[in-house]
């Protein structure tokens, strides 16, 4: 086990981490799975990524914090989440959650250092940092510099493979890869079905009907 590459990747139990485990494994990556509970209200999310931690085989660990503090739809449940907003808007959505990718990442490069990975997986991409200022490839890069500045290991790094893709794209490398994209959860709502309505959810309709399907996880949720 010693001689094979680890990685820790960060699993939401979305489409997007989902697609960044099944092309890390491809790569010959042991995996170590990292999830967090901070009391978001899409809780699903974490049953989804344990799920698929579980089909993999993969060990994870599950971080408990409390981040309701932070003024976002996803921790403050008195804020509703946006629906049916522009998905071009430039704007940074009321389901932003302040540092929240410095807070995870933190966890991870404690985590990687420990356990002697080098590699940190995380499914940032270009959806998302028009938004959210905490998936930006130049926040990504000058993270990593500045935390290999307080680690003993400064060789840890980010991987951000899909940070070039638009949801079509990455969906596509999903499909190639088998990933189980109807044991994902992305819907901001957290309900029983998926709102189709939220940013998340209208992201992922729209990307597989460009693809000529229906979503995988609404076909489940039929059945």
């Amino acid at each position: 086990m010693d001689n094979k590459k680890k990685g820790i990747i960060l699993l939401s139990g979305g489409l997007d981490s989902v697609t960044t485990l099944y092309y890390a494994k491809s790569r010959g990556y042991d995996l170590t799975a990292l999830i967090f509970d901070y009391n978001q209200r899409h809780r699903k999310e974490v049953q989804a990524a344990r799920r698929i931690a579980e089909i993999n085989g993969i060990k994870y660990h599950l971080a408990k914090i409390d981040l309701s503090f932070t003024q976002s739809s996803l921790t403050n449940r008195d804020i509703k989440v946006g629906l049916n907003r522009d998905l071009k808007s430039k704007e940074i959505p009321l389901t932003y959650v302040s540092g929240r990718n410095i807070i995870f990442l933190s966890y991870a490069f404690s985590l990687a250092e420990s356990i002697k990975a080098k590699k940190i997986f995380i499914g940032a991409h270009i959806h998302d940092y028009s938004g959210y200022p905490d998936c930006r490839p130049e926040f990504l890069f000058a993270f990593n510099q500045a935390v290999s500045l307080g680690l003993k290991n400064k060789r840890i790094k980010i991987v951000v493979p899909l940070i070039d893709k638009d949801k079509r794209s990455i969906i596509k490398l999903g499909l190639s890869l088998g990933v189980p994209f109807e044991d994902t959860w992305s819907c901001y709502r957290g309900q029983r079905v998926p709102c189709l309505e939220c940013d998340s959810c209208r992201f992922r309709v729209e990307a597989f009907a460009e693809l000529g399907m229906l979503d995988p996880a609404l076909v489940k949720k039929k059945k």
